[in-house]
């Protein structure tokens, strides 16, 4: 059984303070593939989409990153209802003293306001399966390439009825991983700040 490795977030100081999903414009870069991310977070996240095109992979797609509170109360009620659905494994969550259920054939999500989405700090790889993962996780904890990027999965469990191999979180705060310092160095032209 494959083990995704997880590690505790760090959180960029300039988001003290902030309320989740309601982030101004300036604490956040946009990223190739569409939507934005907090500034370290974009910037080692175009370290890493640029070592895996080195490597033959391709990470220019996601399907999401910051998310801000309207877009998360969007999916959220798109995602679950206050009546059970059938959903094998069943995922609840609990939002305004009620039970919500995840709907068959849907993807978890936070409850709105509790997303690392939230903070710019989460993104979601578009098919994160065969080669793409395989290159994301490594060889083991030592050569996983999302943890030299700084970032980890939220559950380490591929069989937690909560996994998602596709999203990753940044969890470095403000020290930039060395892959990251590294590629800033050796790409000055790519103003991947």
């Amino acid at each position: 059984m494959t083990t995704y490795p997880v590690l505790p977030i760090i959180m960029p100081t300039k988001l003290k303070g902030f309320t989740n999903g309601e982030l101004p414009d300036t604490l956040l870069r946009p990223v190739k593939g569409g939507g934005q991310l907090e500034a370290h977070a974009a910037t080692a996240w175009s370290a890493m989409q640029l070592a895996a095109y080195f490597d033959g992979i391709d990470l220019s797609k996601h399907v999401g990153a910051y998310r801000p509170l309207t877009a998360q109360k969007a999916l959220f009620a798109q995602r679950y209802s206050t009546t059970q659905t059938g959903r094998v494994p069943q995922v609840t969550r609990t939002m305004g003293g009620k039970t919500w259920y995840l709907k068959k054939g849907m993807a978890p999500a936070g409850t709105p306001g509790t997303s690392n989405h939230g903070f710019g700090i989460a993104i979601d790889v578009a098919s994160a399966s065969g080669d793409r993962l395989k290159w994301l996780l490594g060889d083991g904890f030592l050569t996983c390439n999302a943890l030299k990027y700084g970032f980890s999965w939220q559950v380490s469990d591929s069989k937690d009825k909560n996994f998602e191999a596709w999203h990753l979180q940044y969890f470095a705060g403000d020290t930039l991983p060395q892959a990251v310092v590294e590629a800033i160095e050796g790409f000055p032209d790519l103003d991947l700040r």
